[in-house]
């Protein structure tokens, strides 16, 4: 039962990490141009060389940070198996290929 518990709070403090370094310190240290909407695929499709190198950059050791954090807490919380840590990083390695490979693609699919 711990192992389940250490391998549910990794994710959790994984995807915490990712957002925290994505959303609130990558837009805060690089901020979109003016007028930009991220949420308007057909935006970013045409405007990709105004976002700052760096917001792109963040999202990437976002990601790396909150994987690497997320099995640290696993493995610091199941204390006796690395196997929750490898779960919770895996989990989220896959989280982030569906991300980027699926729903993205699939945004732009039904906006363009």
């Amino acid at each position: 039962m711990k192992n389940v518990l250490a391998t549910i709070i990794g994710i959790i403090v994984a995807g915490v990490t990712v957002h925290i370094f994505e959303s609130v310190l990558g837009h805060n240290l690089f901020p979109l141009p003016e007028g930009a909407d991220p949420t308007n695929m057909e935006w970013i499709k045409n405007n990709m060389d105004k976002i700052p190198v760096g917001a792109k950059a963040f999202v990437v050791i976002a990601h790396f940070l909150g994987i690497i954090t997320g099995m640290y807490v696993a493995a610091k919380i199941s204390k006796v198996s690395t196997i929750p840590s490898y779960i919770a990083g895996g989990l989220m390695l896959i989280a982030a290929f569906f991300y980027h490979f699926y729903v993205t693609k699939r945004i732009m699919v039904y906006t363009c």
